[in-house]
């Protein structure tokens, strides 16, 4: 009776140890999807920084482009001012007037 003591604990080592091993596998298993989940994650964390970031600055340029075209809109309003735009940017001229157009000197020449 003292062989069969041997191999019911030897079966009890051997099933304990299949148990720790399944347990041990299993916990591996699952450390690695929640490792591979958790980059993922903070992957897209950073991304979404990095998208916020980019639209922070351009909405700052938008507004300063905003600010700009009212102060554009503002001086159009003038008569005196568009009348004098008119004139410099599409050649408009008064009675009488002639325009003369001298170009620009290039300064990379």
């Amino acid at each position: 009776m003292i062989g069969c003591d041997n191999l019911a604990k030897k079966k009890k080592v051997k099933t304990k140890a299949k148990r720790l091993a399944t347990f041990g596998l299993g916990s591996i298993v699952l450390i690695i999807v929640i490792s591979i989940t958790l980059f993922n994650v903070l992957s897209d964390i950073a991304k979404k920084y990095n998208e916020k970031k980019e639209l922070e600055e351009k909405l700052v340029a938008l507004k300063e482009k905003e600010v700009e075209l009212e102060n554009d809109v503002n001086k159009l309003k003038d008569p005196e001012y568009l009348a004098r735009y008119a004139r410099e940017k599409y050649f408009y001229s008064k009675d009488g007037e002639y325009v003369i157009r001298i170009p620009e000197d290039d300064e990379n020449e």
